[in-house]
C-alpha cells in the first residue's frame, strides 16, 4: 500500500528495526540440544549425590573423605551440599540456584582442598572438583532444560 504523500509503499517494519533471528532455543536445534543437555544435568546431578551419599551413609561404597560428625565444617555441610544438590539438579528442581551453589562448594573445596599442594589439578589431585565446578557453572548458565521437574511443573500450571 502506497504511503499518501509519495508514491513508495510503505514498510510495514521500518528498515533501522528488523526482526530479530530466531536464538539458538527456537526452530529445530532445540530438541537435538535438549536431550544431550539434559543428559548432561541428570548424570552430574546423580554422580554428584552419590558422592555425597558416599560421604554421608557410606553408601553406594565407602568414601575417600568421611563427611564427620553432623555439623562439622566444611566435611559435612559439603556432603550436605553434594546429596541435596546433586539430587535437586538431577531432578531439574531449582536447577540453576542448585547448581551454582554445587559450583561454588566445589570451588572452595579446590582452592582450600587442593590447590594448595600445587598449582595444577593433575598435580594436586583436584581434577574431580574442577570438573564438578565446570559443570555445574555450564548447568548454571544453561538452565535445567525442557525435561526437567521445573519445566514440568511450570506447564503444569
Amino acid at each position: 500500500m502506497p504511503h499518501p504523500n509519495t508514491d513508495r509503499p510503505t514498510d510495514p517494519v521500518p528498515a533501522a528495526v528488523e526482526p530479530a533471528p530466531p536464538g539458538p532455543a527456537a526452530g529445530p536445534e532445540r530438541p537435538r540440544r535438549a536431550v544431550p543437555l539434559g543428559a548432561f544435568r541428570v548424570v552430574v546431578g546423580l554422580l554428584f549425590a552419590c558422592h555425597g551419599a558416599s560421604a554421608l551413609f557410606d553408601w553406594p561404597a565407602v568414601a575417600q573423605h568421611a563427611a564427620g560428625s553432623v555439623g562439622s565444617w566444611p566435611g559435612w555441610y559439603a556432603a550436605v551440599i553434594e546429596l541435596v544438590g546433586g539430587t535437586l539438579v538431577m531432578l531439574g528442581l531449582g536447577t540453576r540456584a542448585c547448581a551454582l551453589i554445587c559450583s561454588g562448594s566445589m570451588a572452595f573445596a579446590y582452592f582450600t582442598v587442593h590447590q594448595p599442594h600445587a598449582l595444577l589439578p593433575i598435580e594436586n589431585g583436584g581434577e574431580p572438583a574442577a570438573l564438578f565446578c565446570w559443570a555445574f557453572l555450564a548447568i548454571a548458565v544453561t538452565g535445567p532444560g525442557p525435561y526437567a521437574l521445573d519445566a514440568a511443573l511450570r506447564r503444569a500450571r
